[in-house]
């Protein structure tokens, strides 16, 4: 079982934006820009289990209590290099900004990052940011409202809280994070995603 967006994204919109997100996909395969894709997602110790089974007369328990909640920031791309932020404080739009300019100092090409409608993307303090990202050569491309599908750092963050993390590290909040940073470090080589 898995957790579904709340509503539908207008069609005329969704069709336009996939359509010029897979011209982008393009150019970006043939090495014209860099594309990202940003997001954010949160983890605790409630755990995020699709499916399991167990033998008959068999019972399987998992750790689940309240905890913490561990936000990360990722910003990845189809080659699977993944730039992350971890903090238990929320994440807002200064930090989203503040990631963006540490992550893309001076970009070498056309860096297009694409984001959805999350209200810390569309904020003022976005928004107004934007001028001078483009000025040094960094687009935002927003995604029509509830099209995560469009969002590829989706995928990653599915991979990580029904694949990736061990049932054994939900035993404590220090081996959870543990793991999670684990894992957000070593994306792209012993975590892989094949995108293709």
């Amino acid at each position: 079982m898995r957790k579904a967006v709340g509503g539908e994204p207008e069609t005329q919109a969704y069709q336009e934006k996939k359509a010029q997100l897979e011209e982008l996909e393009q150019l970006d395969e043939k090495g014209e820009i860099d594309l990202y894709y940003l997001d954010e997602s949160g983890f605790s110790l409630i755990p995020s289990v699709p499916y399991g089974w167990q033998e008959i007369g068999e019972y399987l328990a998992i750790p689940s209590r309240h905890s913490h909640r561990l936000n990360v920031l990722g910003i990845m791309n189809k080659r699977n290099h993944l730039e992350s932020y971890i903090s238990e404080q929320s994440i807002t739009s200064d930090v989203i900004a503040a990631c963006i300019d540490a992550f893309f100092p001076t970009p070498t090409k056309p860096t297009v990052i694409v984001i959805d409608q999350a209200s810390i993307h569309t904020s003022n303090i976005i928004f107004e940011r934007q001028e001078e990202w483009r000025e040094r050569n960094i687009t935002i491309f927003e995604l029509p409202t509830y099209s995560p599908q469009l969002n590829l750092i989706e995928i990653l963050w599915r991979f990580i809280k029904y694949e990736w993390i061990p049932l054994d590290a939900y035993k404590d909040w220090t081996t959870f994070v543990a793991s999670v940073e684990k894992i957000l470090k070593e994306f792209g080589e012993k975590y892989v995603i094949n995108f293709v």
